[in-house]
């Protein structure tokens, strides 16, 4: 490993081993691969006390930045929370082997057989902020789809990444794979992302995860292609249709399950026509449970915060959502457009014209009927893990799973066979 203080020597150190084990890796079996994802599995849980002492450090680290409730939450290690980078690793490890897939396969009258395969991208960087168990989806994502990959995580969760990464290497190396597949930049220094993000000659691809901050420096300073994860700006339109127990039930999962990941809701569209049987009530079930509701017009009831402007296009990680009466599917299809991150948004409604509708004039990367947004994650997805949310509409959207970190190539076999 290069001096530390001299960040470009020691990212392109990182670099030009990433794109060896990237070579190797690309042909390795499926059977290597799965074992030295349960390998991981295995030394995280072993590990867990070791992982949860890191953490400790990292929640004093994060405390002492003044960081807010919600990132403090997504930075926070638990034993259940290792249970559940456990069963991510496992999901993974279970799941198809994506390399080699046959895509598409057909044959020509010159005679030539053609098939079009999936294929590992190469070298993937990954920059995240404060949730360490991305340490783990990510790499485990990367290996299973034959990637290499260089994490660069957050300072906030640098202890609890730096002993996730270890479980990773010790999993590679048991199962005879090369241990620079999967590196952790091994310094907090910003200048260690400027280097990622021009490593041209080293990087395939660099998937940010994180808050609009980061997102935008990526894409701003990056001269190696960007899967962008933007802000989770998610909206719920209850429809005039809509029934009112399943609007309670989505709408207080959706903000308070969790308020700090991409997926819960942050702005509430209610129909004019439901405002009183069903507006309402939602609006004192999100006050009851502690959300701070900034609202306009007939949803203003009392205790809620009077909505302004800065109010829409918000994504607040927090307890609070902004509610508005819109008059028709139409407007609020409108309000979506305006103001969504096109990442998730939900219609609740009985009626099935309303959910095509709103389904076919919206283009989120993932579009949702009664259900809660909180599903917006790979995991729910059956993908066992995600490396983010794609906004973008290049190559992968929505979830970003193993099969989404593959690109493909054309096999052609002929026999003896001339072009006339």
């Amino acid at each position: 490993m290069k001096d530390i203080d001299n960040i470009p020597a020691l990212m392109a150190d990182i670099g030009v081993r990433a794109k060896a084990a990237a070579a190797d890796l690309a042909f390795a079996s499926a059977e290597r691969k799965h074992a030295a994802l349960i390998g991981a599995a295995e030394a995280v849980w072993n590990n867990r006390a070791d992982i949860i002492a890191a953490n400790a450090k990292d929640m004093d680290y994060g405390r002492d930045k003044g960081l807010s409730p919600a990132m403090m939450d997504r930075l926070m290690l638990d034993e259940a929370r290792i249970q559940g980078i456990v069963d991510g690793l496992r999901t993974v490890a279970e799941q198809a082997d994506p390399v080699g897939e046959v895509i598409a396969e057909w044959d020509m009258p010159s005679g030539l057989n053609i098939r079009r395969v999936r294929t590992p991208l190469g070298v993937i960087g990954v920059i995240y902020e404060s949730r360490p168990n991305v340490t783990a989806d990510a790499g485990a994502l990367c290996l299973k789809s034959g990637n290499a990959v260089i994490l660069r995580g957050g300072s906030e969760s640098f202890h609890s990444s730096s002993a996730i990464h270890a479980c990773l290497v010790q999993g590679l190396k048991a199962a005879n794979l090369p241990a620079d597949a999967i590196q952790l930049v091994p310094t907090r220094d910003r200048a260690a992302v400027s280097e990622l993000l021009t490593m041209i000659d080293y990087v395939d691809v660099i998937v940010p995860r994180g808050g609009k901050g980061l997102v935008g420096l990526v894409q701003r300073e990056a001269r190696v292609p960007v899967f962008a994860h933007l802000e989770g700006i998610v909206h719920i339109y209850i429809d005039k249709a809509a029934d009112l127990q399943k609007s309670l039930d989505v709408v207080l999962n959706a903000k308070t399950r969790r308020t700090g990941i991409c997926g819960a809701a942050e702005c509430l569209l209610v129909h004019q026509d439901v405002i009183d049987s069903i507006g309402r009530p939602v609006i004192e079930a999100l006050q009851a449970a502690g959300v701070d509701v900034h609202a306009e017009g007939a949803l203003a009831l009392d205790g809620t915060t009077p909505a302004t402007d800065a109010d829409w296009g918000k994504e607040f990680l927090d307890k609070i959502i902004a509610a508005k009466p819109v008059t028709d599917i139409d407007a609020a299809i409108a309000h979506i457009r305006q103001y969504g991150s096109q990442h998730t948004d939900c219609i609740l409604t009985e009626d099935d014209a309303a959910v095509a509708r709103f389904f076919e004039r919206l283009d989120s990367a993932i579009l949702m009927h009664n259900a809660s947004t909180q599903f917006a994650d790979g995991g729910e997805f059956g993908m066992g893990a995600e490396i983010g949310i794609a906004t973008g509409k290049m190559h992968a959207r929505g979830p970003v799973g193993a099969a989404q970190l593959t690109s493909f190539k054309y096999l052609v076999t002929g026999d003896g066979t001339v072009r006339g």
